[in-house]
């Protein structure tokens, strides 16, 4: 039997036994061996310090929300299943390098003043979970609440003002309020982005796919000008698409709502998509542009709780992801230039939205000629495999517009 000591449980060779020389193969193997070892080492270093920095960013410049609700420290998994949340996406007319060498003179009216243009609410019911976006007019007139500024200075409240002014009054958190006072739900995150990183995110995506009805979309002051038929766009033509007023419908903002809404399903579906998120590097430059690009509130900014808000959203079906417009009337004060809220249909769209409630469209989904629906050409999502009986869905009232995410739509474009 060989000898065996010092915990070495290899055959000791004979001293004077024969020791064969490496030869080439051997040699190759080793080194290989060794370059392996250096580029998996390098590898996870370098993939450790970019999500590292990636993670930093995301944070930079993050503001509290005033009066916000408190929510529990985040943790590995999904968020709670018996919670419901909310987060309030505000996309301002902020001009960064890019927008500012793009549109100029559009860019130097704007004077230091920003506006909240955009101003989605995205609500996510406790399990069974659906979700709902609430695309608010601009031009909406609302109540506007007293506020702390990021500086801690005092905005007084107005009764009445366009909720695309309550940014440059008074910063992101009284845009949560105001909004958060409308519905009466609970915010509990928020994120704010501007021109350049609506080009940023359309861009690490590798582009979105739109499709234009009617005679095509011209708008100079947009800067747009595409055929009838499908598009990728991306970067400044994306930009230019969801900022595109007199190119689709009867030129009103609210024909503006339904274009957003189509380029924002098509965003989401391919966001959401298998060949987005087994691709790496794309979801690294997603990443990338989320970090660079946008101010969250400070709930929105721990990684942990990134994660557990996208866990949250793993399995909503694509027909209980659905985007309504907020039912609005003329504006009395203000006849053919802003809209004010219509209470009636709003109260029933919130009380379903409180309830947990998947929503059942009856409105058309566009509004004021902005999209057509697209008859399906495929074979519809297929049901749940789940044995629960359905949820009862919640029937809303015509005067609600929007299309759910396995809806398609076309913008109508006019050509003026």
């Amino acid at each position: 039997m060989p000898r065996r000591g010092n915990g070495d449980d290899r055959a000791t060779l004979a001293r004077h036994a024969h020791h064969p020389s490496p030869g080439p193969l051997s040699a190759v193997l080793k080194l290989l061996g060794i370059s392996l070892g250096v580029i998996l080492v390098s590898a996870v270093a370098v993939s450790a310090f970019v999500v590292t920095d990636i993670l930093g960013r995301v944070g930079d410049g993050a503001v509290a929300l005033e009066d916000a609700p408190d929510v529990a420290p985040p943790s590995l998994g999904a968020y709670p299943s018996d919670k419901a949340f909310s987060i309030l996406v505000i996309g301002t007319d902020e001009c960064g390098e890019r927008a500012t060498a793009l549109l100029g003179a559009r860019c130097a009216e704007a004077d230091g003043g920003s506006r909240n243009d955009v101003n989605l609410l995205v609500h996510v019911s406790a399990a069974p979970r659906n979700v709902t976006v609430v695309s608010f007019p601009r031009d909406l007139m609302v109540p506007v609440p007293d506020c702390t500024r990021v500086n801690g200075s005092e905005a007084s409240g107005m009764s009445k003002a366009p909720l695309n002014s309550v940014f440059d009054h008074a910063g992101i958190s009284c845009v949560v309020k105001a909004v958060s006072d409308l519905a009466d739900i609970p915010i509990e995150f928020a994120a704010k982005i501007g021109f350049d990183g609506v080009m940023a995110v359309t861009e690490a995506i590798g582009g979105v796919e739109v499709c234009i009805a009617g005679d095509g979309i011209r708008d100079e002051q947009a800067g747009i000008d595409l055929p009838p038929g499908t598009h990728t766009i991306s970067g400044p033509d994306a930009l230019a698409f969801i900022r595109t007023r007199h190119g689709v419908g009867d030129e009103s903002d609210l024909a503006r709502i339904s274009n957003q809404q189509q380029y924002m399903s098509r965003l989401a579906k391919k966001v959401l998509s298998a060949e987005t998120l087994t691709d790496v590097p794309k979801v690294l430059r997603l990443a990338n542009a989320i970090a660079d690009n946008i101010v969250p509130s400070e709930e929105l900014q721990n990684p942990l709780r990134l994660a557990e808000l996208g866990l949250a959203l793993n399995d909503v079906p694509f027909s209980d992801f659905v985007f309504v417009q907020y039912p609005n009337v003329d504006d009395p004060d203000n006849p053919g230039i802003k809209v004010a809220p219509n209470w009636e249909a709003a109260d029933e769209l919130w009380a379903a939205v409180k309830a947990g409630q998947p929503l059942q469209l009856t409105g058309d989904v566009a509004t004021h000629e902005g999209v057509e629906l697209v008859p399906p050409t495929a074979p519809a999502e297929p049901a749940p495999t789940s044995t629960d009986a359905p949820a009862v869905r919640a029937t809303l009232p015509p005067e609600i517009s929007g299309q759910s995410l396995e809806q398609e739509t076309c913008s109508v474009g006019n050509q003026r």
